[in-house]
């Protein structure tokens, strides 16, 4: 909402500046209301020009989630909407680009057709009828312009979501060309096309003096001189250029991101060492690598570059496992899904076995040089800060939970939970073996300090396979906890709330967007025994 209001205020306040200032009287009058328009879109361009820097800034985002600044759990889940907060940003510059253009479009016929012989400093065509393209293309407005449009409609394209999934690179690319971006609007404005009059109070817009051309016009500021009681014009109208003041809102913002990409590349360019590489079934790699000082909490994320793969792309990926005192240790897990996941496979496990077994395979051997960036913060990190959780995993997205399970079971201490509810739904059987040890040991771990109802588990497989096949005698505790189908979400959250009358769960979803939506919109509506429950997502998409 504050953010709304500012755009409002912003473009309002500038419509009104133009249409009603006198020291743009004279420009009104050759321009009309598209002058309005043009400006007050402009100032709403560069305030979110500026704002959508800060969202990306995710170090500095990090450090304050981890701070007692941010004391409120409530601001707290207002940082994870940083994604969020990025695209509307986004969206904004370019509805408002498309606004700011065709304003101006009407403002460059204008200049050509209601040249001013009067105030020939006012004009930006060189002679009546000039054409509206030649002004364009002549002028650096004109010329800076259409290099920014095209360049927003490149990154307005490849930010769809069909590009992103099909192509990551191109969208990876491409938003990289806001540095082009942000250079050619500071030029943007060098050219100086609108102009104001300097020597209002020597010379009121309207009032009468040797530069009236036509017998209409004297009339007209006639009529406004009995009306305002305007003095004669005790000299000529003088018109300068705005000084350029895009740099003052993007300067700030662009300074930041770029001392913050500064420490990102010095932090990370130490390359880490890859302790074990494994095979899990469904497509699944699991890394396990070490890097010196590096420390990390529950629900954190890492961002990985593999120069072998591409020097340039960097890929989000969640922390299943974070060093301990005892243990250096830290691991990820990701899904082979598209080109830059192959490839890297390929170069972890350069010759894999068709035939591979349920069980994990591991391999050793010598793995190309890594690089990492992070850690960054993340929902998933607001888990141990409830009184009861409900984390919700579907498929891979179990992997933000994991390091969680992990932290209970090496004995993490200091965090308020008192109860964890996990649901994970997966299409394959097979997805389960990913953390099967885990959810085993954790529940062994539990049953011994005889607190069995700390941790509630279920287990949904959407597909019906041979459920035999999950029967080994160490995996009892997860096949008594398998369920065939789909949970049925209101029945679970009903069931929570009258087990935790009057209190706050956190829910946690990382997952397809159907589930997401569905536990949102139930989040915001039950109200079971008086139990409130938030909701918090996990995405990078």
């Amino acid at each position: 909402m504050l953010w709304l209001g500012a755009n409002t205020w912003m473009f309002l306040n500038t419509f009104l500046l133009y249409s009603t200032g006198q020291q743009y009287h004279y420009l009104y009058k050759m321009l009309g209301v598209g002058l309005c328009i043009s400006r007050a879109s402009a100032s709403v361009l560069n305030l979110n020009c500026s704002l959508v820097l800060l969202p990306m800034c995710r170090s500095l985002l990090t450090f304050i989630r981890g701070t007692r600044v941010v004391s409120s759990r409530k601001t707290r889940r207002l940082l994870d909407k940083y994604k969020t907060f990025h695209v509307a940003c986004g969206v904004a510059v370019c509805l408002f680009s498309v606004v700011h253009v065709s304003a101006h479009m009407v403002n460059v016929v204008n200049f050509s057709v209601s040249y001013s012989d009067d105030f020939p400093a006012l004009n930006l065509a060189r002679y009546r009828g000039e054409d509206p393209k030649r002004i364009i293309l002549t002028t650096i407005p004109g010329v800076t312009g259409v290099l920014l449009v095209l360049i927003l409609l490149l990154m307005f394209i490849s930010s769809s979501y069909c590009v992103r999934v099909s192509n990551y690179e191109i969208f990876w690319y491409t938003h990289n060309l806001f540095i082009v971006f942000y250079i050619i609007l500071m030029v943007h404005m060098v050219g100086g096309a609108l102009k104001y009059q300097t020597n209002v109070e020597a010379h009121p817009p309207g009032c009468l003096g040797p530069n009236q051309s036509s017998t209409e016009q004297r009339v007209d500021d006639l009529d406004r001189l009995e009306d305002e009681d305007v003095g004669r014009c005790r000299e000529d109208a003088r018109f300068e250029p705005h000084w350029p003041q895009t740099w003052l809102w993007v300067s700030g913002p662009l300074c930041l991101y770029c001392v913050e990409r500064l420490y990102r590349y010095i932090r990370s360019s130490a390359p880490v060492t890859i302790v074990t590489v494994v095979k899990h079934p469904c497509n699944v790699i699991e890394l396990r690598m070490v890097k010196k000082n590096f420390k990390a909490r529950p629900g954190q994320y890492i961002v990985l570059n593999c120069p072998s793969v591409s020097s340039f792309e960097n890929h989000p990926f969640t922390l299943t496992k974070c060093p301990t005192v005892n243990r250096e240790t830290f691991g990820i897990h990701l899904r082979v899904v598209g080109d830059w996941t192959e490839r890297f496979t390929q170069l972890l496990l350069p010759q894999p076995r068709m035939d591979v077994e349920i069980l994990p395979m591991v391999q050793q051997r010598t793995y190309p040089k890594l690089y990492i960036d992070g850690p960054f913060g993340g929902p998933s990190e607001e888990v141990f800060n409830y009184d009861v959780s409900l984390c919700v995993a579907g498929g891979i997205g179990v992997t933000p939970f994991a390091c969680v399970l992990h932290a209970l079971l090496d004995g993490w201490r200091g965090f308020r939970l008192q109860r964890l509810y996990f649901v994970w739904v997966c299409r394959e059987l097979q997805s389960f073996y990913w953390f099967a040890e885990l959810l085993c040991a954790l529940h062994q771990k539990l049953w011994q300090e005889n607190r069995p109802d700390y941790f509630n588990l279920k287990l949904y497989v959407s597909q019906a396979g041979d459920l035999q096949s999950m029967s080994e005698e160490r995996f009892r505790p997860i096949a008594s906890r398998l369920l065939v189908g789909r949970p049925r979400w209101k029945l679970l959250l009903d069931e929570i709330g009258r087990s935790n009358k009057q209190k706050r769960v956190g829910v946690f979803c990382c997952g397809p967007k159907g589930i997401s939506r569905t536990l949102h919109k139930l989040c915001n509506s039950a109200r079971s025994c008086g139990t409130t429950f938030e909701f918090n997502k996990e995405s990078f998409s």
